[in-house]
């Protein structure tokens, strides 16, 4: 599959495979990424993977958009295979307060909460990139059957650790932040922490598998993991 090349901004450019959620088509976007970061070119200042896209920010100062495109155009075939990192397992409190969404997602697919738990927790997900906020995993590619449009109107508050559904994508909140989407957990692991050695739990390639428990463990584990009691 052949990417396609265009200029973002003036020192930018984006090296797109489509608009898909798909593990070999991410792993190539990875691949893209290392084998320049192994060129180790003079201009490049940072690579963002997404999905299927790679973000390429370079100095302009020291290099032509051209120039770029030149000098990525052999790498672009780079292959890899798709890297599988820790399994973490997630622990999620799901519905009521936790979750004041999943009623919805339950009705607007046609299925009860508990089948919305069931098949939320079931799959191992891969963890495609990190974005939107330091440590929020992008886990896509959620069953069709729970797959639910964001909220008309984002919340301006969202509590660290809840658990959404955006259509077909679902992910965690690690920090306190405004969000639009449906939210049907939440998790007391701290997902952030600019104190730890990386400060992110979850990184590019490492799969996740959600575990449901009881409010009781949440609380347990809360307190553990934050140094405080659950209010």
């Amino acid at each position: 599959m052949k990417p396609e090349i265009k200029p973002v901004g003036d020192s930018a450019l984006l090296v797109s495979f489509g608009e898909v959620i798909d593990d070999e088509v991410n792993s190539r976007v990875h691949a893209i990424a290392r084998a320049m970061e192994k060129a180790d070119f003079e201009w490049l200042v940072e690579t963002v993977p997404a999905y299927s896209s790679l973000l390429v920010i370079y100095d302009p100062l020291k290099v032509s958009y051209a120039e770029v495109e030149a000098s990525i155009g052999p790498l672009l075939n780079a292959e890899g295979r798709a890297f599988e990192g820790r399994l973490v397992e997630i622990p999620v409190v799901y519905g009521s307060s936790y979750g004041p969404d999943i009623e919805f997602v339950a009705n607007y697919n046609g299925l009860n909460v508990d089948s919305v738990i069931e098949i939320h927790s079931r799959p191992v997900y891969r963890v495609y990139f990190i974005g939107f906020l330091p440590g929020f995993a992008y886990l896509g590619g959620i069953d069709e059957r729970i797959a639910t449009p964001r909220l008309e109107k984002p919340r301006l508050k969202v509590p660290a650790g809840s658990v959404g559904i955006a259509g077909r994508q679902t992910g965690i909140y690690p920090l306190e932040s405004p969000g639009g989407w449906r939210l049907i957990g939440r998790t007391p692991l701290r997902l952030f922490d600019p104190k730890r050695e990386k400060p992110t739990l979850l990184q590019p390639g490492d799969r996740v598998k959600f575990v449901p428990i009881e409010e009781s463990e949440f609380r347990e584990l809360y307190k553990r993991e934050w140094g405080e009691g659950f209010d």
